[in-house]
């Protein structure tokens, strides 16, 4: 009868080692204004909307004539900040119809160079990061 007792008290003491050590962090609550809500909605469709035009055969082509591999640059569009892709699909969108690929490739050059130049990665040789 001991004997059956025993790994019913170890399991208790490590079920209860277990609740002790699981760490506790504070719940934080807050009113969120409409804007924050609207902006937090639309930023997922404007990100789809800028890989959706890096998806497009004329902008890899031009990325590919650049140097620059397309899925690099759909990875630093991920990386992006929500404010950054809003202001990069707001100027995309005052381009002419039917044109701007040269001018989102550039754009893509750009982001890719500043983060280099940053340090955060290194994808071209000549270029050498700020210390």
């Amino acid at each position: 009868m001991k004997a059956n007792r025993h790994p019913s008290k170890v399991l208790g003491f490590l079920f209860a080692l277990l609740l002790a050590l699981l760490p506790v962090s504070p719940l934080m609550a807050g009113m969120l204004d409409t804007g924050s809500l609207i902006h937090a909605a639309t930023a997922g469709a404007e990100r789809a909307a800028l890989v959706q035009r890096l998806g497009s055969p004329d902008v890899r082509d031009a990325l590919t004539r650049m140097g620059v591999d397309p899925a690099d640059a759909e990875t630093r569009v991920a990386r992006l900040t929500d404010a950054e892709i809003s202001d990069l699909n707001a100027r995309l969108d005052q381009l002419p119809a039917g044109a701007g690929v040269l001018e989102v490739a550039v754009i893509v050059f750009l982001i890719l160079v500043v983060t280099d130049v940053i340090g955060l990665t290194n994808i071209f040789a000549f270029i050498r990061p700020a210390r």
